[in-house]
């Protein structure tokens, strides 16, 4: 066998099978006996052999990739979904092809015609702009699982937004604050109006004013919303950000502006990213199981593929209480 590479006839010579055995335990297509099947893999260990996966594609009729469209490649959160797609596509026998739609619709139109083209034998859409039926138009027929946002017309895997705000906004009542404001997500977004309106109705329900302004989902978007705060006059001794990076974003302005977490101000986050454990202070958040999500995708998505009745997984917002929250000290800002 030196110098050249086993082929199947060195399979099933070696294994003591034929080659049609050999043929179905490497497209799985078929029953094996046990006994035969376990041949077939000791002599492919013995002799190194590497299927080739292009002629595994063309038996199955598949490519074995799946395409990912995000929304931000460096997004700490959606880099949590990826890696949790990533990793359980691999498991099974899969390669995720990653592509960026960079929050601008059209961007999102061509990555995603360019991962049909690619022929990935399914998708997964992390949120995004693209509208529903512009997107259903892209992927045709191929199995589609959505994250982050409502599916159009297939499988969908979210986290009720509305509950998440309310959990955040309770929890800064329950200490004792009146004087609690928002900074919102971007503008125009479905989980930016869900925790919005989650805020709104905790608020009205407990005869307080919401008091809100216009943030994002970056640091320097929160950073400004709180400096806009502050100059407008807005009064508050709490905080809940539209998410994390917007909270420390808002937790670098109210430095700037002398103000302490959460003597002066509390503030709470959302999404639970791994870094805000260790921001001074930690910060109290919502969590959404990001990379459980992920995996939850892949698994629905290759469930789409093989013909099974797939049922989108449940996933609940939690608050977790960590030091940036404490009862209201002074007058807040």
């Amino acid at each position: 066998m030196a110098g050249r590479k086993a082929t199947i006839t060195d399979i099933a010579a070696r294994a003591g099978v034929s080659k049609a055995t050999v043929s179905r335990v490497l497209t799985g297509n078929a029953v094996v006996a046990p006994d035969k099947r376990d041949a077939v893999l000791t002599a492919m260990a013995e002799l190194s052999y590497r299927p080739n996966l292009m002629a595994k594609g063309l038996a199955w009729g598949r490519t074995f990739t799946v395409g990912v469209l995000t929304p931000d490649l460096a997004s700490p959160l959606y880099g949590l979904i990826m890696a949790g797609v990533e990793a359980e596509l691999h498991g099974l026998g899969y390669q995720a092809l990653f592509a960026s739609g960079a929050f601008h619709t059209e961007t999102e139109r061509r990555a995603l015609e360019h991962l049909v083209q690619r022929q990935a034998d399914a998708l997964i859409v992390l949120g995004g702009r693209l509208p529903g039926a512009d997107l259903l138009a892209v992927t045709g027929d191929l199995p589609l699982v959505t994250v982050l946002r409502a599916g159009p017309g297939k499988l969908a895997i979210t986290l009720d937004n509305h509950y998440g705000a309310r959990l955040a906004t309770e929890h800064l009542i329950s200490l004792g604050h009146k004087e609690i404001a928002h900074i919102t997500g971007e503008s125009g977004q479905p989980d930016t109006e869900e925790r919005l309106h989650g805020y709104r109705d905790t608020m009205t329900a407990a005869g307080l004013t919401p008091r809100t302004i216009p943030g994002g989902y970056h640091e320097d978007d929160g950073r400004r919303a709180t400096h806009r705060l502050l100059d407008n006059g807005i009064r508050c001794t709490a905080l809940v950000a539209a998410n994390d990076q917007v909270a420390m974003g808002a937790r670098l302005a109210l430095s700037e502006r002398g103000l302490r977490v959460p003597e002066d101000v509390s503030l709470v986050g959302f999404d639970d990213l791994p870094s805000v454990r260790y921001a001074v202070p930690p910060l109290t958040t919502i969590r959404q199981p990001a990379r459980e999500m992920g995996q939850a995708a892949a698994r629905a998505v290759l469930g789409l593929l093989d013909g099974a009745e797939v049922q989108p997984p449940g996933f609940t917002a939690e608050l977790v209480v960590r030091a940036s929250t404490a009862p209201p000290g002074r007058d807040g800002y």
